[in-house]
């Protein structure tokens, strides 16, 4: 499994210091890293080629939408 980020930059460069939070950040990845990980094994024995596998993967991070920009709208 890919392990977490050394650090989590927030946007002005400064890593999160929470420990709440970095508890969270970990947690929120391992689960995702694991769940993507069952997704595309699933799709490749499948039959899905692997390339376009973690290119529709890709694509789906590459479309996520920014919780602050739906709050400015």
């Amino acid at each position: 499994m890919i392990p977490p980020p050394p650090r989590w930059p927030q946007p002005d460069g400064s890593p999160v210091s929470c420990r709440e939070k970095l508890k969270t950040l970990a947690e929120n990845h391992a689960e995702l890293a694991g769940m993507m990980q069952d997704v595309f094994e699933d799709a490749v024995l499948m039959g899905v080629d692997e390339q376009a596998m973690r290119g529709i993967l890709a694509g789906m991070v590459q479309a996520l939408r920014s919780p602050k920009r739906a709050a400015a709208e």
